[in-house]
């Protein structure tokens, strides 16, 4: 059996299921249509609502969740940075910096 048809198979019907609060779970799932297409179902459970994408709209979506994180993670360190410069301390890379710059030589 080639890997692709191997993959293929292992991986079909997968399903990832996480917990978001106790009783609300996050479920995605690789099903088939009846067209035999691939489709990637998003369930939240809760409120009884999911999502039915194609891999290029489940992608899509995957990819504006990383960069919202990423805006986010961002932004928590901009304010982590600007909080230590209100307090007058120094970022710990810059205490490191200067650790470095007195052994030196």
């Amino acid at each position: 059996m080639n890997p692709a048809e191997y993959l293929a198979k292992t991986t079909q019907g997968k399903t990832v299921m996480m917990e978001l609060e106790p009783g609300n779970t996050l479920e995605i799932s690789l099903k088939e249509d009846a067209q035999g297409r691939d489709r990637v179902e998003v369930a939240l459970h809760a409120i009884g609502y999911s999502l039915n994408l194609t891999p290029h709209q489940a992608r899509v979506l995957a990819t504006e969740l990383i960069m919202a994180v990423n805006r986010a993670e961002v932004r928590g360190n901009l304010k982590h940075s600007q909080n230590a410069v209100a307090r007058g301390t120094q970022p710990i890379a810059q205490r490191r910096g200067l650790f470095s710059q007195a052994f030196a030589k």
